[in-house]
């Protein structure tokens, strides 16, 4: 009969190769962030270097499925909510997309 020990270590082994854990840690650092964000004081301005830049990395973060590491990000970047237009973004960074793997280049 297996301990409770063994039976933790097997349920968190399990949870860990899920990605569940993960999740749960990216979604508590978020909620604390968002929990101590100072809502009186905003966010300082961001420059339109930065502001592009934080669109690729939530971009990034979103394709990839980090929600929660991207709400972290827009929880202390002060990046608009609404993303910024795909059409747009590529002009501002003279890109282009490839028709076939929707790619940006």
């Amino acid at each position: 009969m297996a301990t409770v020990t063994e039976l933790k270590a097997v349920l968190k082994d399990t949870l860990e190769k899920r990605g569940v854990l993960g999740h749960l840690r990216a979604r508590i650092r978020a909620e604390v962030f968002n929990a101590l964000d100072d809502e009186s004081e905003p966010p300082p301005p961001l420059s339109h270097e930065n502001l592009l830049i934080n669109e690729l990395i939530r971009e990034y973060l979103e394709f990839n499925k980090y929600k929660y590491t991207a709400s972290v990000l827009m929880a202390e970047s002060g990046q608009p909510v609404v993303p910024l237009d795909r059409q747009f973004l590529l002009r501002e960074l003279n890109a282009f997309e490839e028709s076939k793997d929707d790619s940006v280049r």
